[in-house]
């Protein structure tokens, strides 16, 4: 069974939802829109306080070519536009809309009816980036790049397939693992879309062994798509990563930054993205809500929720029997790569896979211990770094040595901070140290 070959580890799977079925969370009272749901240029706003939307309606449009518009996932009206602490941290500005009911645009097709390809013929391509681009959809891996600027490859490259990222290796998260299983029809037809706007005729999708009943029910639907291959995978951290993907699934390896994934011919989406696409192009359903695991071993009733962007994250908790007493930690995302949420008031974006709620005693950091030279972080490194050099020149503030070691390929997936016996800080000095190195560089080849 594949695998990529270098690096990687093995942290406990804990997928306590894995068995939970999607269900709907509710409404909230009063939905917040951030503006900065997409690695880009922030949505501008194309609202303002006292405006009645629908859900469907464009909130915000896209500021530039790598930027994507925000939807309203209620309806009510527009109270204010004001400013948000959101699961990064910072302040952002951010649309809030006081919710009335539940009324949708009419041009949103909401029947459970099944549109193939073979129903569409006159989409061309180009519709169906258009299409993509006007739902504003990105990346729901977590990663948030605008998922049009993907489909419409630099010039001087070709796609030769496409890659759809259904491994899932973040601890706890069961997202995509159950939409696998409750809406596989419409992932394949997502996955021929994908493969026509870009202009192949060879897709793949990657899902680790660890979820049998997705890769038998998936090789059993694609039997009816002779140009779509399920490819099992060895359960292995961080295989989700794209060029650790594209290295399990095809052998390819994608050279260090700036360097992409196309240019070794591959297009790589997360299966939850594709089921946004085929909503997008089949029934004109923008980016507005989305699956999202909530869970954590103290958790009541760990779950998977269909929530609406927007929605408060203590919303979702409660859904799922409350904050447990002993919660130390309240972490967007999965353990080893997700960030601790500041507050709870934070809202779903567009890029929130998971709420994890860890007890004070699994947040617990341990003490820092003086590194022992035993070079397990070099061994566990996914794209063949020095993590304890990167650090250390990291804290250091030597950003010469740190770029010159090639920082900018980490991928942050903190493999070398869960295989530390000296429980140090790597990921923490190098994510501060590759946004540095990464700002100097921007400012170098700007002048």
């Amino acid at each position: 069974m594949k695998t990529f070959k270098i690096g990687g580890v093995h942290p406990s799977e804990n997928k306590l939802s894995a068995t939970s079925p999607i269900r709907r969370a509710g409404l909230p009272k009063q939905a917040v829109f951030s503006l900065y749901q997409h690695i880009g240029a922030p949505a501008k706003p194309v609202v303002a306080k006292g405006d009645e939307v629908k859900v469907g309606m464009m909130l915000a449009e896209a500021d530039g070519f790598v930027s994507v518009p925000v939807h309203s996932s209620v309806s009510g009206k527009v109270s204010k536009i004001d400013a948000i602490v959101d699961a990064s941290g910072y302040r952002r500005p951010a649309i809030f809309v006081d919710v009335e009911g539940d009324e949708w645009v009419e041009t949103i097709d909401r029947t459970p009816d099944l549109v193939t390809l073979a129903q569409r013929p006159e989409l061309t391509a180009e519709d169906i980036v258009n299409k993509v681009k006007a739902a504003g959809i990105v990346g729901m891996g977590g990663a948030t790049f605008p998922c049009h600027v993907k489909l419409t490859p630099p010039k001087g490259t070709k796609a030769e397939c496409v890659i759809i990222n259904a491994v899932e290796c973040e601890p706890y998260l069961t997202a995509d693992h159950r939409l696998m299983l409750e809406k596989p029809d419409e992932i394949l037809v997502g996955v021929d879309l994908i493969m026509k706007a870009v202009g192949v005729d060879k897709g793949y999708i990657g899902i680790e062994n660890n979820k049998p009943d997705a890769i038998a029910l998936l090789t059993e639907k694609a039997k009816a798509y002779s140009h779509i291959e399920i490819v099992p995978l060895q359960v292995k951290y961080p295989q989700g990563g794209e060029k650790q993907l594209i290295a399990a699934v095809t052998g390819r390896e994608v050279p260090a930054p700036p360097a992409l994934p196309i240019n070794v011919g591959a297009v790589v989406q997360n299966v939850g993205t594709v089921f946004a696409i085929y909503e997008a192009v089949m029934k004109n359903k923008p980016l507005f809500e989305r699956v999202i695991t909530v869970t954590g071993k103290e958790v009541q009733n760990p779950s998977n929720l269909l929530a609406r962007i927007g929605t408060p994250m203590n919303q979702l908790i409660e859904e799922c029997g409350g904050l447990p007493e002993n919660t130390g930690k309240v972490i967007g995302g999965g353990p080893m790569m997700g960030k601790a949420l500041m507050n709870l008031d934070v809202p779903v974006c567009k890029g929130s896979s998971g709420l994890l709620l860890m007890s004070e005693r699994e947040s617990r950091r341990a003490e820092p211990q003086p590194c022992i030279r035993c070079a397990k972080c070099v061994s566990a490194c996914p794209m063949g770094l020095e993590p304890y050099l990167l650090a250390t020149a990291s804290a250091l503030r030597n950003w010469e040595l740190a770029e010159e070691n090639d920082i900018t390929s980490c991928i942050e997936c903190g493999s070398c901070q869960f295989t530390c016996p000296s429980t140090r800080p790597m990921l923490d000095n190098i994510r501060m140290g590759k946004t540095t190195v990464m700002a100097l560089i921007r400012a170098r080849n700007a002048k």
